[in-house]
C-alpha cells in the first residue's frame, strides 16, 4: 500500500544516529543524504525518509500518529527498542511486551525518536 514514509526532524545528524541503529537491527542499510538534503533509507522496495520541513517551520510530531515497523520476533523488537534507547530515543507507553488486540496477541515496543515522532515495533505472536 505504501511506497514511502517521510517524517520531519530538525536535527538530521541525531536522526541518522537513531535510525541507522534502529533500522540496522532490521537489516536496513545505513541511511544516505540525497541531493535534496533528506536522509533516505531504502529496503525491500520501500523508502523511509527524514527531512527538515519544507516550509522552514520547526518539525513537530503527529499527535495521535504512530509509525509501525514489522518485526520478525519479540527478540528483534527488544533489540530495536534497545538500539533506539542507546541512540537518543525515549521509551514511551508500557514496557515492551505482549498485548491482546482484535487481530490477536501482539508483541509491541514503543519509542519516540529524537524529533518526538512516535514509533512502534510490532510482531504478531498469535493471530485470532
Amino acid at each position: 500500500m505504501f511506497s514511502h514514509v517521510m517524517l520531519g526532524a530538525d536535527d538530521l545528524d541525531a536522526a541518522k544516529r537513531f535510525y541507522d541503529a534502529t533500522l540496522g537491527v532490521l537489516g536496513v542499510p545505513e541511511g544516505v543524504i540525497d541531493t535534496l538534503g533528506r536522509l533516505v533509507y531504502s529496503h525491500n522496495g520501500a523508502r523511509f525518509l527524514i527531512s527538515r520541513p519544507i516550509n522552514g517551520e520547526p518539525a513537530t510530531h503527529a499527535n495521535g500518529g504512530t509509525l509501525g515497523f514489522a518485526m520478525d520476533s519479540p527478540e528483534q523488537a527488544d533489540a530495536w527498542h534497545a538500539a533506539g534507547l542507546a541512540h537518543g530515543g525515549t521509551a514511551i507507553e508500557a514496557p515492551p511486551g505482549i498485548r491482546n488486540a482484535p487481530v490477536g496477541k501482539l508483541y509491541l515496543a514503543y519509542l519516540r525518536d529524537p524529533a518526538g515522532n512516535k514509533l512502534c515495533a510490532r510482531h504478531l505472536v498469535e493471530a485470532v
